[in-house]
């Protein structure tokens, strides 16, 4: 077993989190984990990448290769498209629909969803919405988390337990708002497989 995830958004999304709570459940299962986070800039908003590598043999390196990731997970479509250069071209992309603030010269959503359109392999989620349904806007990244778990290698079982135990110093409320997020995530997924 081995995948390489990048792990992009802006600061404030969430990255980090999600990285943590695969690198829990990859250690539970006694996988070999390496991760690299640039973040320099997150407080204002800045871009935020976090490098995650799984195995279940010894990984040399930090850092994913251009053109070798298996996974590009963005709470971003924009964010998404910046790191490109890193998908392998078998690679995945699945990116939150929305743009995260305003910035001027930024493309159009539509702009941005016909280039991510073009890249093959790819699923688009509505994370928004999505957190809102399960009752925190905070938790579109674990909408997120849901909608990669399948492609990550562990069973959506191990990944709810990191997240149960990520989650467990804030209290039951907010572990039982984001397994919900999980969960929307990872139906979002099944029904545009089933619609493909």
């Amino acid at each position: 077993m081995h995948k390489d995830i990048i792990i992009a958004g802006v600061g404030g999304q969430g990255i980090l989190t999600i990285a943590a709570i695969i690198d829990l459940a990859a250690m539970e299962l006694g996988l070999q984990v390496k991760q690299a986070e640039v973040h320099g800039m997150s407080q204002r908003g800045g871009a935020v990448e976090s490098h995650l590598r799984i195995s279940s043999e010894a990984i040399w390196s930090d850092l994913i290769p251009l053109g070798k990731a298996d996974l590009i997970l963005s709470l971003e479509p924009m964010e998404a498209l910046r790191h490109l250069h890193f998908l392998s071209p078998k690679g995945l992309i699945i990116t939150a629909t929305e743009p995260q603030g305003e910035i001027d010269g930024y493309p159009s959503v539509d702009a941005l969803h016909r280039v991510i359109n073009a890249t093959g392999f790819h699923l688009l989620v509505d994370a928004t919405t999505l957190a809102r349904d399960a009752g925190s806007s905070k938790s579109s990244n674990l909408v997120m988390l849901g909608a990669a778990a399948p492609y990550l290698g562990i069973e959506s079982k191990v990944l709810e337990k990191a997240i149960t135990a990520y989650f467990a110093k804030k209290g039951e409320n907010i572990v039982a708002t984001n397994l919900r997020a999980f969960r929307l995530g990872a139906a979002q997924n099944r029904l545009k497989q089933t619609v493909r």
